[in-house]
């Protein structure tokens, strides 16, 4: 059986990518807000309900413009989850901020608000939530406790394109929201990066921060970066944005598959699931408790790659486990943060359509003769 992946890009037809690069080729416009990055944005803001998205050559990209836009303190301090990919806490020491860690909600695995409160100090100047495997952050809690504080309040939704909390979308949280659109996620355009808001006003600062600060010839407003998305990324970005709900629609069923399995193994613990929350459907996440399954979450891996099926530990390391971050604290309301306890449980199986059938049953089998092994033992 040929190797089965936890993520698959979505790809569309080469003969619709060919008709779009064919205008890039008459135009010769290949980069610079050309007219498919142009139209790709466009698209982008009616489909997810906002006034303004900017595209980015990437989602670490987005993130560092993010925070130049906002025109940061330098030395001042972000809170955010050590349970994130690493490019969060990077593009907060990129900009010459400090991360600090806050620990999550046991349930959602989203940042709690609690803890959030605790670690704020004089020097902190803004908030970065993160939605995990799709699960949305208490955003009423997060905004309420940064309105007090006079704290900017940003997302990194790299695995929320398209989801929404009861009726919000989440392009339209905090005071920015950011994306990443790598081959890896739902919606990708290979390479590529969004900030989407609320706020009229933030859309040349945006955009300003992406093209090295440059208003004009003769005139450089700000910092900046050269964070631009190039016509051939925005080419697939337009087809993919015609297609990418049908793949969510198949992830969707899988969960369901998934989720079956899962129920009948005391000691597997599903994703959480929010009942006011359309999911992105960017990950299939699972909990293993060892204690009562009888296995770790790394017996489990470890098997499933001996049958080519290849999940993945993630996140972990997390961030306070990285070289750039060991020993920093994680604020908590425990004396052993939640995250900590919770790292070496989480595993995402692979989820895309290109998940057969006979991988489910794969899954299944590798479950029930692991089951039966630990109650053989006992």
């Amino acid at each position: 059986m040929a190797p089965l992946y936890v993520a698959r890009p979505l790809l569309p037809s080469l003969d619709e990518l060919n008709v779009l690069l064919a205008e890039v080729w008459a135009t010769k416009w290949v980069t610079n807000e050309g007219p498919l990055h142009n139209r790709l944005e466009s698209a982008l803001a009616e489909r997810l309900g906002v006034p303004v998205a900017r595209l980015f050559s990437s989602g670490t990209a987005a993130l560092q413009c993010a925070m130049l836009a906002l025109d940061l303190k330098p030395g001042g301090e972000v809170i955010t989850t050590p349970l994130t990919f690493p490019a969060t806490a990077h593009a907060i020491t990129a900009c010459g901020l400090k991360p600090v860690f806050a620990d999550i909600d046991p349930d959602t695995l989203t940042i709690d608000p609690r803890a959030v409160e605790r670690a704020i100090t004089r020097h902190t100047v803004a908030v970065i939530g993160v939605h995990v495997y799709g699960t949305i952050c208490d955003d009423p809690g997060l905004q309420a406790l940064c309105s007090a504080h006079g704290l900017w309040l940003l997302y990194d939704a790299a695995h929320a394109f398209a989801a929404e909390k009861a009726g919000i979308s989440s392009a339209a949280m905090g005071d920015l929201s950011v994306f990443s659109m790598h081959a890896t996620k739902l919606y990708n355009t290979i390479e590529g990066g969004l900030i989407t808001t609320r706020d009229p006003a933030m859309s040349e600062r945006l955009q300003l921060a992406r093209n090295f600060g440059i208003a004009s010839e003769e005139e450089v407003k700000s910092v900046g970066i050269n964070g631009k998305m190039s016509e051939l990324h925005a080419a697939v970005g337009l087809l993919n944005l015609k297609t990418f709900e049908q793949e969510r629609d198949t992830r969707r069923r899988l969960r369901g598959q998934y989720d079956a399995i899962i129920s009948q193994f005391p000691g597997l613990i599903k994703q959480a699931h929010q009942r006011d929350v359309l999911q992105s459907e960017q990950y299939y996440m699972l909990r293993v408790e060892p204690d009562t399954f009888g296995a770790s979450r790394d017996d489990i891996y470890a098997r499933l790659k001996e049958r080519n099926i290849f999940s993945r530990r993630y996140f972990w390391p997390i961030c306070t486990d990285y070289d750039s971050y060991r020993g920093a604290p994680v604020a908590s309301l425990q004396a052993e943060p939640v995250v900590e306890r919770i790292k070496t449980t989480l595993l995402c199986l692979p989820f895309h359509s290109g998940v057969e059938p006979k991988h489910v049953q794969i899954f299944g089998e590798v479950l029930e003769e692991m089951a039966a092994a630990c109650l053989a033992t006992v």
